[in-house]
């Protein structure tokens, strides 16, 4: 029975390569001559230091557009609050979202039932597995969900025959 994979996966080895052209990027550029501002990767939590707001703002354009560069969906990046440091220095934690959560699931296996869809739809941990008997069902079901509004970037594997 044919069957494919919808998972969301970010390939963290990019991620470490954008985070260091950013990190020679902002060693360059004349606005953060002198500044203390860091950004670095533990598992799959960026941490961002910046001396002000301003340059807060600025690295979250300069760390998309180093994402957008190496092929990496600026929608994996999960924002949390602003915290204050010492003095007017901010910093502030990002996580990278692996993996389809609970709530997404349910919407999406909802969305592909509501099509009328031939196909069965299984959660399997955090990413979805849908099996059909006819290979068009199966690529009506892809154009379906990538023609639903989601911020969660899905990629499409282990398709089989």
């Amino acid at each position: 029975m044919p069957s494919f994979d919808i998972v969301s996966k970010t390939d963290l080895e990019e991620v470490d390569n954008a985070l260091a052209n950013m990190m020679r990027e902002m060693s360059q550029r004349y606005d953060f001559k002198n500044s203390k501002s860091k950004i670095e990767r533990k598992e799959a939590e960026i941490t961002i230091d910046a001396d002000d707001d301003l340059k807060l703002k600025q690295m979250h354009e300069l760390l998309q557009g180093h994402l957008a560069r190496r092929k990496i969906d600026a929608g994996i990046l999960d924002y949390k609050a602003v915290e204050k440091a010492a003095g007017q220095s901010v910093r502030q934690k990002v996580l990278i979202r692996q993996g389809i959560d609970r709530e997404l699931a349910k919407r999406l296996v909802k969305d592909i039932k509501d099509g009328k869809l031939k196909v069965q739809v299984t959660v399997q941990g955090d990413e979805l597995r849908v099996s059909g008997k006819k290979r068009d069902d199966l690529q009506a079901v892809i154009q379906l969900v990538k023609g639903l509004s989601i911020n969660l970037p899905l990629q499409y594997v282990n398709f089989r025959d």
